[in-house]
């Protein structure tokens, strides 16, 4: 029970992990869960779900604000960093924002914490920060180094600091699985910007428990990187099709795959470990811990030496078309 009787802030609570990470801690007792989100609505229907408790408090602020962070960790124990601007076209177009959120609100988190002695802050990050090609990606990257920096650089600060790596969440908001039924419903035909195209993918049960055992497990500095089965798009996209069909009773072979073309930024596979991280990484059974390099020879629970090589969604076979029937199916995604 790590977090029985403490207090905890999650940064971005209203979003899909957000709520997720709440509702898991709340499990274990803790004194209080402020959830800090500038959306007033999501904050009123996470409400209504959780319904009236005194362990559950509920804070309008954007991280860019650096006071209303500030304000948020008074008392606080633990916190999940999960706030960003993460739609890719939409950092693309508008690139400051992104970086206003995603970087300076990451450095208000910082600055925060070491001032009210938070005792440890983890942020959750993404496969796209490794070899960027997007906005989305760069920032978030720059974040991570914000965060691992903050080690070496707290002077006397005792908070510890750690990044989770992760690739794309299923039946998440902005996840293509909902949007392709939309799209069979609406139009009778579904986009994919192109078949061969490859993307980690995991539950938002295993995104939730792993980024919860990341902030167990810190000791400064760190980038966790969670395993993640990959998924090929094509057979996403055809197991969508087929099964949708199959509930609305009508014919398969009448919906078209439009191939639309990668949009701006986008890449063909995405990475989650460089070369050159896995030569210091250890291996856990379910991620990888990246260490900070100052401290590179700290040992994990029931950790060994990385295998050096690439983890890319490209290095490595998909999951079966059956397994993945089976992964959506337990997910009732399907």
């Amino acid at each position: 029970m790590f977090f029985k009787g403490k207090k905890v802030l999650v940064i971005g609570g209203t979003g899909t992990i957000g709520r997720s990470i709440v509702q898991t801690i709340l499990r274990q007792s803790p004194e209080v869960i402020w959830v800090l989100s500038r959306d007033e609505h999501k904050q009123h229907e996470l409400q209504n779900h959780l319904g009236s408790r005194n362990d559950v408090r509920y804070l309008i602020g954007d991280v860019r604000d650096y006071d209303r962070v500030h304000t948020a960790m008074q008392g606080i124990d633990y916190v999940f960093h999960l706030a960003a601007m993460k739609h890719v076209p939409s950092c693309e177009y508008n690139p400051y924002e992104a970086v206003l959120t995603n970087v300076h609100g990451t450095n208000n988190v910082i600055r925060a914490a070491l001032a009210q002695g938070v005792k440890k802050v983890v942020f959750t990050s993404t496969d796209k920060a490794i070899s960027p090609t997007n906005a989305y990606g760069a920032s978030k990257l720059t974040a991570e180094r914000l965060i691992t920096s903050a080690e070496y650089s707290k002077g006397q600060g005792q908070t510890v600091f750690a990044s989770v790596r992760f690739g794309n969440v299923m039946g998440s908001r902005g996840s293509v699985i909902p949007l392709f039924k939309k799209q069979i419903l609406d139009h009778g035909k579904i986009t994919v910007t192109d078949r061969s195209m490859t993307r980690f993918m995991m539950t938002l049960e295993q995104a939730t428990s792993l980024t919860i055992k990341a902030l167990e497990e810190a000791q400064g500095g760190e980038i966790f990187v969670l395993k993640m089965p990959i998924v090929s798009l094509d057979d996403l996209a055809t197991l969508v099709i087929k099964e949708t069909c199959r509930q609305l009773h009508k014919d398969p072979q009448q919906i078209i795959i439009e191939e639309i073309g990668l949009r701006p930024g986008e890449k063909m596979y995405e990475e989650l470990m460089t070369h050159e991280e896995s030569l210091t990484a250890w291996e856990l059974p379910d991620m990888y811990v990246i260490p900070y390099s100052y401290k590179k020879d700290v040992p994990y629970k029931n950790a060994r030496k990385a295998t050096p090589g690439m983890y890319s969604s490209s290095e490595l076979a998909p999951i079966s078309p059956d397994e993945l029937y089976q992964l959506l199916k337990s997910q009732h995604l399907i």
